[in-house]
């Protein structure tokens, strides 16, 4: 049986892929893991707490679109964060929002855009469901370069109009990941009001949202309710992963119209795994509470002045408004990579491993990732090999 032709090109993911770069050598010191943003500061002893008090919802199956409880939790925290009231049923609870990155493509992107196969437009560097969700969609990624010319967001005013009429759907990261670049009011706007001329859905992935040095990010919702767009324009994606240091919880929500909502909701009805009980009760915990968010938050502004006094002095060096990660410019990532890990045991992933390949160049073939999450002395540790060897 052969692969269906719209993934038999895919690349390897970039874990393997890494794995593939790094394992077969020996590790030039104690290793210091700085390649994945799995966050690794505490979260609240509550969630333990919680899940072990309502045990007993594991021997149920659990509500498909969020409890009552949840729903509620996520709606109040979207009203204190971003002044804009929902209505429950333009939510829904994510096992993760991977998932849901993925599925809003596959629930809301039409078949044919004026007789044509639909584009899903993408910033290059991106998250991998963005393309995966695209192509099982039946549409073709188009990726926009998101570098350093362009503030590391795409520059909208250079997209063709041939290529937003055939456009069904735009992933935006902001935070961004891996450049840490913050979309402003202005620019949020912009893309709602191309979406409005264009007839197409923003897909906007803010899973960084919270995690801010000096200026909090404007969201999505917040400059869609400033200019009163269509509510069923915007798709908002959060979870619960970096906001609150529960990657494993696998808990997040989209939030975005009434009826896009209910195809996504009618999509996880087939094909989606629902929260358990027990994940869903910790979660609306967590969701109203504030004050682990905020100790996180500062934790990550003093490695990044940790970041700044070590590697200030190296040119090309920039410190990101927002997110968890560094992105470094050296010559060539890869080889980057591989120096660091087999001269001093520091793991930090190639750009190009979170790039496409577009007009003859990868954008990301010239940068490496480098996760901000290890403890302070193995940060800087890490740091300063960094430093030293490139």
């Amino acid at each position: 049986m052969q692969v269906p032709e719209r993934f038999a090109n895919l690349p390897d993911y970039t874990w393997p892929r890494l794995r593939a770069l790094l394992d077969s050598h020996a590790p030039g010191g104690e290793v210091v893991n700085l390649s994945i943003g799995e966050p690794r500061h505490a979260f609240p002893d509550f969630v333990s707490e919680t899940i072990s008090a309502h045990a007993e919802d594991f021997g149920r199956y659990p509500p498909n679109h969020g409890s009552p409880e949840l729903l509620a939790a996520i709606a109040g925290w979207i009203e204190r964060r971003f002044c804009v009231v929902l209505d429950e049923d333009r939510l829904m609870v994510l096992n993760g929002t991977r998932e849901g990155l993925f599925s809003a493509s596959v629930a809301l992107c039409p078949e044919s855009k004026g007789g044509r196969r639909p584009f899903v437009l993408i910033p290059n560097p991106f998250y991998q469901a963005y393309m995966t969700g695209a192509l099982a969609a039946g549409a073709d990624p188009v990726f926009l370069p998101a570098i350093r010319e362009t503030g590391f967001l795409p520059d909208l005013d250079a997209i063709d109009r041939d290529v937003l009429e055939r456009t069904a759907a735009f992933y935006i990261c902001s935070p961004a990941n891996p450049q840490g670049a913050v979309a402003s009011r202005d620019y949020w706007q912009a893309i709602l009001a191309l979406a409005e001329r264009h007839d197409f859905r923003v897909f906007a992935d803010e899973c960084y949202s919270e995690i801010w040095r000096s200026e909090r990010p404007v969201g999505a919702l917040e400059a869609a309710a400033d200019m009163n767009s269509d509510p069923e324009r915007l798709f908002v994606f959060h979870s619960l992963s970096k906001r609150s240091n529960l990657p494993g919880l696998r808990s997040g929500f989209v939030a975005g119209g009434k009826k896009g909502i209910a195809e996504i909701r009618r999509l996880r009805s087939y094909a989606g795994a629902p929260l358990p009980g027990p994940i869903q009760r910790a979660s609306a915990r967590v969701w109203s509470d504030e004050g682990h968010v905020e100790a996180s938050r500062q934790r990550y502004a003093r490695k990044f002045e940790m970041a700044d006094r070590i590697l200030g002095g190296i040119e090309g060096y920039a410190s990101p408004p927002a997110g968890f990660f560094l992105w470094l410019p050296v010559q060539d990532g890869e080889d980057a990579a591989l120096k660091l890990w087999r001269e001093t045991g520091v793991r930090v992933l190639p750009g190009a491993y979170l790039a496409s390949e577009g007009h003859g160049a990868n954008p990301g073939a010239s940068y490496i990732r480098v996760a901000m999450v290890a403890d302070e002395p193995e940060l800087e540790r890490g740091l300063e090999e960094l430093r030293d060897r490139l």
